[in-house]
């Protein structure tokens, strides 16, 4: 068995790597490199294999960073089977015909300001490209261990992460490989904690928050309950770029826990989402996912989803309405690192605004808008207009959905007895750390997955 790393190594998108096993040519991840323009035109860069040649597709959730370039895979000749978990095949078409429209969009944009002699746009893929992707799903339950091909069985383990994501065993040559996805938080609400897996002979294993641990969720929820209470009492709005899958999920939920005592009523709160409906549906399918406690939240009044003052927007007029209302008013918008989407329209509005809360719930990758404002940037061009920073900024850490340095470390120790494992998915002062911490703690000297590397297992 032999493991090729071509994405998300050394960084924390585009995740895609290549098991040859068996005979076979299995791609576990296939995902949009994500944090600037130049990030962007590597998306359209020819994949480093002959997709074709490759049997099978394993994908781990539906973060656009691990399937955002399905659709290009299969117009570059790949016509296998696409393997998922389940409530992660209901998200795909959400996720990938989103992605679609934005790229689509983009490109019309584009050729308007297109100047006699620039070559025209085009769209990384279509619409109609996803949809031909689709048809090529194979979802699967967790917990069952399934013959893929001839001589490769996978099974799925709940991952914590988002909803339907999975951590990926594989078995193929005598050997065993365990990916792990992206790994959420133990103890983290509304979804179950990752599940502990005994053995390996190789661990793929991300390590986004390898060199530092999340806040107690305690104390970031105590944080964000006095940065709404700060921004009513100054009248302003409260900014928060979350992605349609996960973060939202949790905001709402805390929304709903914290109903009397935070006073939520008197708030307008917008899920300024296309996509936002759809997503809901899909968490309303799969109760069965969720741990003990958001059963019984979803269960009460009122439901996270369905609260009194909660309005989901579908519409660009609707969402340019929502910029008329100058305080009082919660916005959760994508996309979650402030690199696109809606949540650049209302930022354009509200950041010159000293009343404005400006709420990060999540990983910021290097070059995006929302890294730069993480790191005090004063300045930010929006839509081609310098727009300055007067907003109160909040990075609030502790309601990551990724697994920090401690959480690794003890699912690491869960293995018996401890594997040899790369790095993926981290920028490289996280991976080091992780990597020294494990060295230290288990004697085991991790490899530090670079695009174009090869592992024998």
């Amino acid at each position: 068995m032999e493991v090729h790393f071509h994405g998300a190594a050394g960084d924390v998108t585009g995740s895609m790597h290549l098991i040859e096993a068996a005979g076979k040519r299995i791609l576990l991840d296939c995902g949009m490199v994500q944090g600037s323009p130049e990030a962007d035109a590597r998306n359209f860069a020819p994949f480093p294999f002959d997709a074709s040649q490759i049997d099978a597709l394993i994908l781990s959730h539906a973060h656009i960073d691990h399937v955002g370039r399905v659709p290009r895979l299969t117009l570059a000749g790949f016509d296998g089977p696409i393997f998922t978990q389940r409530a992660t095949a209901d998200l795909l078409p959400i996720m990938l015909l989103d992605s679609a429209s934005l790229q689509e969009n983009e490109a019309e944009r584009s050729n308007r300001k297109r100047k006699p002699g620039q070559p025209k746009a085009v769209p990384l893929y279509t619409r109609d490209d996803v949809r031909d992707a689709l048809s090529q799903l194979h979802p699967l339950d967790y917990a069952t261990r399934t013959q893929i091909l001839e001589g490769v069985e996978i099974a799925f383990r709940d991952a914590g992460h988002i909803l339907g994501s999975a951590i990926v065993e594989l078995w193929a040559d005598g050997r065993k490989l365990v990916f792990s996805g992206d790994l959420g938080m133990p103890n983290a609400p509304i979804l179950r904690d990752p599940t502990p897996v005994a053995d390996a002979d190789l661990l793929l294993m991300e390590s986004t928050y390898g060199n530092r641990n999340h806040k107690q969720r305690s104390e970031t929820v105590l944080e964000l309950s006095e940065i709404l209470e700060a921004a009513w009492r100054d009248h302003g709005n409260v900014l928060i770029p979350a992605f349609a899958v996960g973060r939202t999920q949790e905001l709402l939920y805390w929304f709903a826990r914290h109903w009397n005592d935070w006073d939520m009523s008197r708030w307008k709160i917008f899920l300024d989402s296309p996509m936002a409906s759809k997503v809901v549906q899909v968490y309303d399918h799969h109760h069965e996912l969720f741990d003990a406690e958001a059963r019984e939240i979803w269960r009460g009044t009122p439901n996270p989803f369905r609260l009194p003052n909660l309005r989901v927007t579908q519409t660009a007029e609707e969402s340019m309405s929502i910029n008329r209302i100058h305080g009082g008013a919660i916005i959760i918008a994508g996309n979650g690192m402030a690199s696109g989407g809606r949540i650049l329209h209302h930022m354009r509005q509200c950041l010159p605004k000293r009343q404005t809360r400006m709420v990060f719930v999540g990983y910021q990758a290097e070059g995006t808008l929302g890294r730069r404002l993480v790191d005090g940037a004063q300045w930010v061009r929006i839509h081609g207009h310098d727009v300055r920073v007067n907003a109160h900024r909040h990075t609030v850490g502790g309601l990551s959905a990724h697994a920090d340095q401690q959480g690794l470390l003890d699912w690491y120790a869960g293995f018996r007895p401890s594997p040899p494992l790369a790095l993926v998915h981290g920028e490289d002062l996280a991976r080091e750390a992780l990597a020294g911490e494990i060295h230290e703690r288990f004697g085991v000297q991790a490899t530090l997955a670079r695009p174009g590397m090869t592992l024998a297992v």
